[in-house]
């Protein structure tokens, strides 16, 4: 056992979480090695992900524009998808990405193992190309899989996955799409703009379940314009096959309803992504949902052993793995002092058209709390740039402390909403005020500008 290579870090998976780790590890002095058998290598966000996602959905508003270009009074015809060239431009850009990420790996700060790794005791993992590895350290950030949730007839079905979508060569004729999430969302517009007939399913009772029924109605009303089938509240009770496509029976407001379509697009969420690798072995407790269980350092249930991003959750994002997994680097390396990551500032953007961005605090967070506040809204279809780019979708909202006006969290809908709400995350990360960000200049006109209307109506109902 002794003869076995000992490392102060070994950090399983090479995505966001575990290449910032093994990277932070390096520049701490300590001995770090990444552990990952996937063929490419890059994680989630760059392969099958954020960057794959993105490129295709910016496509797809390009198109939008073109085919809507009359309302400019521009005469653009014939605009269509060509998916092979689109898939090729996509496959282009993500191996650019991919290859820059595999250099970083091999660039030599640390070890790199390519290879699977599974835990034979709380200090040492086997591979699967048949050598062993311990370490004092470990970083759990393997990221998430599509799940396979209990609906009748799906686990047998013929389905495809975000990673079938994002790699498509051809126009499907119709999809019906599973789910109501961001990845559900998304991709159905995604499709829909290239010209599928798409009808969307949610279980929920609203697009969106963790944003405001405010926000998921514009959405709504957004993909209804659209021509996009849409059913929320609903209760899947069948969903079959046969040689030219799938049958899904469902209860909508008391009614049996079927639709047809010539392709499954299973959007119902991800789950970590931990099996095989012997979770049981190290004491490593998942719970609900298979996360893996972490305090607030990101140390698991053994000390030693800490997880960031997807596999521990709370959200599935980049920056917030990244925070995470340099936290419990820094943590493990005894750097003090330290504060564990804000989730009292989680950012979260959704790239739909209008996009949905929030930051902070969400009104009914405020309200189940029972902590006062002020919110003042202001619609984008009376904002001058939004209505001379026909981007009238949307409003922005800002929540704010009701004595001295400190920003408490903002939600905008609209045109460029990920762009838009970072001036609310700097707000709340300076613990600015109502009165500090209107003390800034903002340039007219601008989509920005729209975002001191709800700052001036709360600066009017705060005292002095």
């Amino acid at each position: 056992m002794s003869a076995l290579p000992i490392y102060d870090l070994i950090c399983l998976g090479s995505g966001s979480a575990g290449f910032n780790a093994a990277r932070l590890a390096a520049d701490l002095g300590w001995k770090a090695a990444v552990v990952d058998g996937a063929d490419p290598l890059g994680g989630l966000c760059i392969l099958r992900g954020c960057m794959p996602s993105k490129t295709l959905l910016y496509t797809a508003e390009i198109l939008q524009q073109a085919r809507h270009a009359g309302r400019f009074g521009l005469r653009v015809s014939g605009a269509r998808a060509d998916m092979k060239k689109i898939r090729a431009r996509k496959r282009r850009l993500i191996g650019e990405f991919a290859d820059y990420r595999l250099k970083a790996l091999s660039a030599g700060r640390f070890d790199l193992h390519r290879a699977f790794a599974r835990f034979t005791d709380p200090h040492t993992v086997a591979l699967s190309d048949g050598k062993s590895l311990r370490a004092r350290h470990f970083l759990i950030g393997t990221g998430s899989q599509v799940s396979v949730p209990p609906v009748p007839g799906l686990a047998a079905a013929r389905f495809w996955t975000s990673d079938d979508v994002l790699d498509l060569d051809f126009i499907p004729r119709s999809v019906i799409v599973l789910g109501g999430g961001i990845v559900a969302c998304e991709l159905a517009q995604f499709l829909s703009r290239i010209g599928t007939q798409v009808i969307v399913l949610q279980r929920s009772a609203h697009l969106l379940r963790d944003h405001s029924p405010e926000a998921a109605g514009v959405l709504r009303q957004a993909f209804l314009d659209e021509g996009i089938e849409l059913h929320t509240g609903t209760q899947i009770q069948a969903i079959t096959q046969d040689r030219r496509g799938t049958t899904v029976k469902f209860l909508h407001a008391g009614k049996v309803l079927t639709r047809r379509a010539a392709h499954l697009f299973n959007a119902l969420g991800r789950e970590p992504a931990t099996g095989g690798l012997g979770l049981e072995a190290a004491g490593v407790r998942t719970g609900p949902a298979g996360r893996i269980v972490t305090n607030r350092w990101q140390q698991t249930t053994r000390s030693h052993i800490y997880a960031a991003g997807d596999c521990c959750g709370p959200a599935e994002i980049v920056h917030l793995a990244i925070a995470q997994a340099e936290l419990a680097v820094r943590h493990a390396h005894g750097v003090r002092p330290l504060r564990p990551v804000d989730y009292g500032m989680l950012l979260n953007v959704v790239f739909t058209d209008p996009q949905l961005a929030t930051v902070g605090a969400l009104a009914r967070d405020l309200t189940a709390r029972g902590v006062p506040f002020l919110q003042a809204s202001y619609p984008f279809d009376d904002h001058g740039k939004s209505i001379l780019m026909e981007a009238k979708y949307g409003y922005v909202k800002v929540l704010a402390e009701p004595r001295r006006g400190r920003i408490l969290g903002a939600e905008i809908v609209g045109k460029d909403a990920g762009e838009l709400i970072h001036c609310f995350s700097l707000a709340l990360a300076l613990r600015a005020t109502v009165r500090d960000l209107l003390r800034a200049p903002w340039y007219h006109p601008t989509l920005a500008e729209i975002l001191t209307y709800p700052l001036e109506e709360l600066a009017g109902q705060l005292p002095g």
